[in-house]
């Protein structure tokens, strides 16, 4: 990548208009091509989201503002908004060491303390730049969607020790992690951590073993890395997804909260925070949040509008008309943002029928519910629907609005997502006030697991084809994705000792595929199709995740 910087476009972020017009004299005379300027961090983010820029020049702190420029590139990052090739350069007064190291671990480019000359500004931009140049060919490959190969040269970058391998080594074992080569990115993220001890790596760790599906040893290597790295917030976000999926939903809630408090303008963090106390039961506490991270981040490509269904449903519990009529008013806009999208519609659907029930237009409520009953067994209705339908229901049922079809549909939507003890708890939390739905939820997930434990006593007897046979069987009657997930193991397991091995491969795959069975783990407030997982690395545009269903609840689909 040439250092010349006629053909470069910088933005220039700095409250302070004297300062502003310093920095942007210096980068005038260093000969950057396009200087855009910026007072606010909002208006900044905005720009940011749909355009890219070589060079990034923020300061830390903006009077009046509550977000921090630390903060700004925190979310950038974490939602994928910053290409590769982008320079980001934080310019501050503060130099304590907790922000420097602060600063280092979030990825920045470059950390300048002021008074600053224009030398050492260049210097740090040029020197960046020559960075992403060493390690160019790995965005080559990036950008040619061989992923694999990319992670290879990365590895092979750290074990050769050349320029940058440190941070060749983080981009390789994001891809590992990313690509699902769990065990391959957890040995990469512990080499770094025995050749230099950074947090990130060991964070790494930890990320691979929840994704591996190992939770609780995430929470250990997690307490580690917190009790040496207290202000490491990436740590409280994996910390508390850790917590969620092992259903110590309180614990993740004051997990969420130290988050929050660390980064109190962070629209992800401030979603993570607000659902997690709203399923926790702390409904007040969660919809104040939700309403902060609203009017922060409505128009952001941050923000989950999962929020405003659940902001929706306070409204209606407390009959607030206005209110409920202006989530409508805010779904109703994101759906026009986003026209080729369906779940705004989905989510703006289940807003209208709210609006039916508080109107009492009880037939139009009905139809709507009975409509959304009928696609209980589609492939594209997942986890957040389900717990929408069950809140539905369960405000129909509090007003004595008969739905005689409401056992049934409860049941049958508690036998597909009720693959964990936690996922069973979150779907327990959309019937709170409705006793028997809770118990009906908590029944379905005892009769899933006695439904496995039958099929897998038969391998354990040396039977695994009837095994599996069961297990799809059941997989297809119920759409349980811990059942179908089972069978598959199985049959990866006893592959010899199964007759008709590929002929069940054909059937569990072709369920696989159609109930996308793998999404395996709850994200809240994470938006599957722009972020960084928290720990992770912003990777260029060129790397495509592979496709998952949006939103807070959506990717829970499978076993947790």
């Amino acid at each position: 990548m040439p250092t010349n910087l006629q053909d470069a476009k910088a933005l220039v972020i700095d409250g302070n208009p004297q300062s502003r017009s310093i920095i942007v004299g210096q980068l005038r005379d260093a000969g950057v091509g396009t200087i855009v300027q910026c007072p606010r961090v909002a208006d900044a983010r905005i720009k940011l989201e749909v355009g890219t820029f070589d060079v990034v020049v923020s300061e830390q702190y903006f009077e009046r503002e509550d977000m921090t420029g630390q903060e700004l590139l925190d979310d950038l990052r974490r939602n994928q908004l910053l290409p590769f090739y982008t320079v980001f350069v934080m310019v501050t007064s503060e130099s304590s060491y907790s922000k420097v190291a602060e600063a280092a671990e979030s990825a920045l480019d470059a950390y300048l303390l002021k008074p600053h000359t224009a030398a050492g500004l260049v210097a740090r931009i040029v020197q960046a730049r020559e960075r992403k140049a060493a390690l160019k060919h790995i965005f080559v490959a990036i950008d040619a969607e061989q992923f694999d190969e990319a992670a290879q040269m990365c590895k092979e970058h750290f074990e050769k020790r050349k320029p940058y391998y440190l941070y060749a080594a983080r981009i390789g074992a994001e891809l590992m992690l990313r690509g699902g080569h769990l065990h391959e990115a957890e040995k990469l993220y512990e080499a770094v951590v025995e050749a230099k001890t950074l947090p990130w790596a060991k964070l790494g760790v930890a990320r691979a073993q929840i994704e591996g599906g190992f939770p609780q040893r995430a929470v250990t290597t997690l307490e580690s890395l917190i009790e040496t790295e207290p202000g490491y917030t990436d740590a409280y976000d994996i910390m508390g997804r850790a917590q969620f999926e092992l259903g110590n939903f309180q614990a993740a809630l004051a997990t969420f909260k130290r988050s929050t408090l660390l980064t109190p303008s962070s629209v992800n963090r401030l979603l993570k925070h607000g659902m997690m106390a709203w399923y926790a039961g702390e409904r007040d506490e969660g919809i104040e949040l939700l309403d902060r991270a609203t009017r922060i981040g409505l128009d952001s490509k941050m923000f989950d509008a999962q929020a405003l269904v659940l902001i929706a449903f306070a409204r209606l519990d407390a009959n607030e008309h206005k209110g409920l009529q202006r989530c409508r008013e805010q779904m109703e806009h994101i759906r026009d943002r986003y026209p080729d999208n369906p779940r705004p519609m989905r989510l703006l659907e289940i807003i209208e029928a709210m609006l039916a029930i508080q109107e009492y237009q009880t037939a139009q409520a009905l139809d709507e519910v009975r409509r959304l009953a009928k696609t209980i067994h589609l492939p594209t209705f997942d986890f957040e629907s389900a717990c929408n339908l069950l809140a539905l229901m369960t405000r129909l049922a509090m007003r004595s609005i008969q739905l005689y079809e409401v056992d049934a549909a409860v049941d049958t939507m508690s036998q597909r997502f009720c693959t964990s003890r936690a996922l069973t708890e979150l779907l327990a939390c959309a019937a709170v006030g409705r006793q028997d739905f809770i118990n009906r939820v908590r029944n379905a997930h005892s009769q899933i697991l006695k439904l496995t434990e039958e099929a897998m006593s038969l391998s354990l007897k040396g039977d695994p084809q009837a095994a599996v046979i069961k297990l799809l069987d059941d997989g297809e009657k119920t759409l349980n994705a811990k059942i179908i997930e089972s069978a598959h193991l199985v049959l990866q397991r006893y592959q010899a000792r199964i007759p008709d091995h590929k002929a069940l491969l054909k059937k569990a795959q072709i369920l696989r595929d159609r109930y996308r069975t793998t999404d395996i783990h709850a994200g809240l407030g994470e938006q599957a199709h722009t972020g960084r997982a928290a720990g992770g690395m912003s990777l260029p545009s060129g790397y495509k995740p592979p496709p998952k269903i949006e939103g807070l609840l959506a990717s829970v689909n499978a076993v947790g």
